[in-house]
């Protein structure tokens, strides 16, 4: 009969894995959201929806690059052994995430604020994206190897055990997703009332 052999405990590779599979989610997400902005005037609903649900996951995968950094630079061995990312990637790292933060954070206050920030933040919402879309272009190309390496490994049989805590990183990912669709189910009704009172650039 064969052994059970045991995961190792490598918190740097099972960090790795979590941030490449939230890595794959959110690409469909956001492939789904860039069709939405084709025709967002008839598409809003949707893009409101996957605009929330996006949230829990995006945070998520700032957490896991945040942890990796900070372990790194603090010196831990493990993260220390598997190294920083190029340094291309690093430089615009910190400007993806400063983006990524400006674009949803606009988007859910012209959602949710007052009527009287809606031009300011439409304008805000506007420019930070296609700035986000160009770095993000850079991002995504500079981590699609790594990504399709890591982001199945911990959900296919013959690698989710080498490393310790597979199951806990899948329901971490999983959660994530549920709670933004629960924040895209509660948001929704907001949708209607806040297009009826008149939206600047959608009239």
């Amino acid at each position: 009969m064969p052994r059970h052999t045991p995961g190792r405990r490598d918190g740097a590779e099972g960090n790795a894995r979590l941030t490449g599979s939230t890595a794959a989610v959110l690409f469909v997400l956001l492939v789904a959201e860039g069709v939405t902005v084709l025709s967002v005037r008839s598409l809003l609903t949707p893009h409101v929806f996957i605009g929330m649900v996006l949230v829990p996951p995006v945070l998520l995968k700032i957490g896991t690059t945040t942890w990796r950094f900070v372990r790194y630079y603090l010196g831990a061995p493990a993260y220390r052994t598997k190294g920083p990312p190029p340094a291309a990637l690093r430089l615009i790292g910190p400007i993806v995430v400063l983006l990524t933060v400006v674009v949803f954070a606009s988007g859910i206050a012209l959602l949710l604020g007052p009527a009287s920030w809606r031009a300011n933040m439409l304008l805000l919402h506007k420019a930070s994206f296609i700035l986000w879309l160009v770095v993000m272009a850079f991002h995504v190309l500079g981590h699609l190897l790594d990504t399709a390496k890591l982001a199945p490994q911990d959900w296919v049989r013959r690698t989710r055990r080498q490393v310790v805590g597979a199951g806990v990183r899948q329901w971490a990912l999983a959660t994530s997703v549920v709670i933004g669709l629960v924040l895209g189910v509660i948001v929704l009704p907001r949708v209607g009332p806040w297009l009826t009172s008149g939206y600047p650039g959608h009239r």
